[in-house]
């Protein structure tokens, strides 16, 4: 405890802390400055395209993976994407999407009997044009060990088109897209 000039103890108290810097510094010194900050940014950009045919498991969008390695296991993960795609082409199927955290599910909804577990969809609103899904959260992963975030897709009833529409005909009028996934460690 710290006395003052005239032999009383000193008590802590916010309006003295202005009058002793020492004591503020002291206090800074236990709390952790990164807590809530960004420690570190990765993101995967894609600007080719990838199509799939039918395929009623779900698959690995190619190119939409990206890896960071947590600084504490104290530390979150913000996960962000967006895809540009073809979610409609017969028109009755809708395109559904997830994350995997080294091919385990990092977030789907909760599902009973026959119903299929995602994390997003999109349904496209012409069949041969694109739209875009974007969705973030955020992960608790309890991990220093390097973390690998991919894309997946599921769609039963047609093939998925990723930065294209289905005829991808060459012609001005014929869209091309990209898509993004980005990590970010947040101090804990």
């Amino acid at each position: 405890m710290a006395v003052t000039a005239a032999g009383t103890p000193y008590v802590e108290l916010s309006d003295n802390v202005a009058n002793y810097p020492g004591v503020s510094l002291a206090l800074a010194n236990h709390i952790d400055a990164t807590a809530g900050k960004v420690l570190q940014v990765v993101s995967v950009t894609k600007t080719d395209t990838f199509s799939s045919a039918v395929n009623s498991t779900w698959t690995d969008i190619t190119d939409l993976s990206v890896s960071i390695t947590p600084s504490a296991t104290s530390s979150k993960v913000m996960v962000t994407f967006s895809v540009c795609g073809v979610f409609y082409v017969s028109g009755v199927n809708v395109g559904a999407l997830r994350v995997t955290r080294n091919g385990t599910v990092a977030l789907q909804g909760d599902a009973a009997s026959s119903r299929t577990q995602v994390l997003t969809s999109q349904q496209t609103i012409l069949p041969d044009g694109i739209s875009t899904v974007t969705y973030t959260f955020v992960d608790s992963p309890a991990s220093v060990a390097s973390l690998t975030y991919s894309l997946q897709f599921f769609q039963t009833s047609a093939g998925m088109r990723i930065n294209r529409n289905t005829a991808d005909g060459n012609a001005a009028d014929v869209l091309r897209g990209a898509s993004t996934i980005t990590v970010m460690e947040i101090g804990a």
